[in-house]
């Protein structure tokens, strides 16, 4: 894409004051998301499993709408539909990386 992404808007709803400090969670969470390259997709439960807290989706969600810099468009509900308040914002930034989004907002990946 080759925008720095410390200057991407948050998700909808985010915070625009980020933490002070990462939590060890919170840290593990960065990490993961940080690292997907463009074009790759996780959902939020495959971010929480990565991270080490199988089942912490929701708690991925909070992570991505509080640190900023970090690549959460790539990250999904598991039926890859877009949140609607993610779906102005994410939708550009998943078509560049070369994925389609439907009217319905869901995520068709660009590769298999």
């Amino acid at each position: 894409m080759g925008a720095d992404i410390s200057t991407m808007p948050l998700p909808g709803g985010g915070h625009a004051d980020p933490p002070d400090r990462l939590t060890p969670f919170q840290q593990r969470v960065a990490d993961v998301v940080g690292a997907l390259p463009p074009g790759d997709l996780l959902t939020y439960g495959e971010v929480a499993l990565e991270a080490g807290h199988p089942g912490a989706g929701q708690a991925v969600a909070n992570v991505l709408r509080r640190v900023p810099g970090l690549p959460w468009w790539r990250v999904l509900p598991t039926n890859g539909r877009l949140y609607r308040q993610h779906r102005e914002a994410a939708t550009p930034l998943l078509q560049a990386e070369g994925h389609r989004v439907d009217d319905e907002g869901r995520v068709r990946p660009a590769r298999g």
